[in-house]
């Protein structure tokens, strides 16, 4: 089956012209669209099934009750407890341009499996599609998916670009489509707990939210193991459909490193923008009360140890951001050191820490509320104490909130427009740096523009 190519400015202008992206706005409900019963499973297909996807496989299989809960490194602790028949789904179809990999994770769910994702999209008894491929395929496939009436679970980043995520907003808008973005932390309570702390006052004016992801490894960041014998001449198992694979990119010749490795490279990723501070800024867009988007972005940093594995990303990069309702954001990371900066929201009157290790990973045990110098006495009159810790509650996980939220049409928690003004910062930051230069957004337009939008 050839697919028709069509570039990302093409995608872009298709997409958002006449509101009818892809088929999909103004179609609430296509005629194949199963209706789902109180009883019946949520079927769920898997595009996708490289280390992440594997992971979202078995966390939705162990959600869904279709296997035991195990412990894994993603996603919260696994509870040994009957599964809820709201979260009741079963993995029928799985989907990779690799069929090594497509294979291995049908035999995981026993399901049907295919090397290509329309023919997922195609099936009827799809409910719901869970996308975890390289970042240029995001926007395209949630956008074929919700046009087939599909619900998506759409890992982060939402999109390789501003652009895209803007279209993608606006189709869930318009057609009333779930979709939940895979920051799986937006699911921890923290981030409720300190926006709450803030609508409460406790730190008086926001003035600046502050993180970092920092790692280090001798071989380099995203240095994934290669199979030799992968390739688009592979027999059997050693298959990979490259040119699918490449989908909008440009085209280019076999690149087992690009294939492997892909978020080394500009054109399927944003690096460490991307990859990693996507679980920063989305959760705090919820603390903040609200979704903002910033009006300048300025990315830096560079490539300062790994130079010589090809990688175009820098392996050492940070992200400044300021808010037209007056604070900033600043962001740090490196692939080369994993000391990281504590996780903070400073006002004028208090510090809320959120992570004290840096590390924006899953669910803390409580934040810790410490008044400043200024307003330490009314503070303890206050609430009695000099410091405080505000501890978490449990709270239902990312893929049980997704699934909850297909078999109700609600709003999941990291839903596409909070997900959309998480995505403006870190795009823009990536654009800032490979241009060298100070971006804006002109909030009435929402896009990106070279100088300050005029009031």
């Amino acid at each position: 089956m050839e697919r028709p190519r069509l570039g990302r400015r093409e995608f872009v202008k298709t997409a958002a012209g006449a509101g009818i992206a892809l088929g999909v706005l103004g179609r609430a409900t296509p005629a194949h669209a199963r209706i789902l019963g109180a009883n019946d499973r949520i079927n769920v297909a898997l595009i996708g099934t490289g280390g992440r996807g594997k992971s979202l496989l078995r966390w939705v299989m162990e959600t869904g009750g279709q296997i035991e809960p195990t412990p894994s490194p993603f996603g919260p602790p696994r509870d040994l407890k009957p599964p809820d028949p709201m979260f009741a789904a079963q993995v029928v179809a799985v989907c990779d341009v690799y069929a090594k990999r497509k294979n291995a994770a049908a035999a995981i769910a026993k399901c049907d499996s295919t090397l290509d994702y329309r023919a997922i999209l195609d099936r009827p008894d799809v409910d719901a599609v869970i996308i975890a491929t390289p970042d240029h395929w995001h926007a395209r496939m949630a956008m074929e998916a919700m046009a087939k009436g599909k619900a998506v679970y759409l890992e982060k980043p939402m999109t390789h670009t501003v652009e895209e995520a803007k279209i993608v907003a606006a189709a869930v808008k318009k057609s009333g489509r779930v979709l939940q973005v895979g920051s799986q932390t937006t699911s921890s309570d923290q981030w409720w707990k300190a926006r709450q702390a803030i609508a409460d006052g406790m730190i008086g004016k926001l003035l600046m939210s502050q993180g970092s992801y920092h790692r280090n490894s001798e071989k380099g960041e995203w240095n994934w193991t290669i199979d030799p014998a992968a390739g688009p001449d592979g027999k059997g198992e050693d298959f990979v459909d490259w040119k699918m694979w490449l989908g909008d990119a440009p085209p280019r010749a076999w690149d087992a490193d690009r294939f492997f490795r892909f978020r080394k490279y500009w054109d399927y990723s944003g690096g460490i923008a991307t990859d990693l501070f996507y679980h920063v800024v989305a959760p705090l867009n919820i603390c903040w009360g609200e979704a903002q988007f910033p009006k300048r972005v300025y990315g830096s940093g560079g490539n300062y140890v790994f130079t010589d594995d090809g990688r175009e990303v820098p392996d050492t990069f940070m992200l400044n951001a300021d808010y037209p309702k007056g604070h900033s954001l600043v962001l740090s990371s490196s692939m080369a050191n994993d000391t990281h900066i504590p996780g903070l929201l400073r006002g004028h009157e208090g510090t809320i820490t959120m992570v004290p290790d840096g590390k924006f990973e899953g669910r803390v045990d409580y934040i810790t509320v410490t008044p400043q110098s200024v307003s330490k006495q009314a503070f303890k009159e206050k609430h009695g104490t000099i410091e405080m810790k505000i501890e978490t509650e449990p709270r239902e996980s990312h893929m049980e909130n997704f699934l909850r939220c297909v078999r109700t049409r609600q709003k999941p928690v990291l839903d596409a427009d909070t997900a959309y003004h998480a995505m403006v910062p870190i795009g823009m930051a990536v654009q800032s740096y490979r241009e060298g230069r100070v971006l804006y957004f002109d909030e009435a337009t929402e896009k990106v523009v070279d100088a300050p939008p005029r009031t």
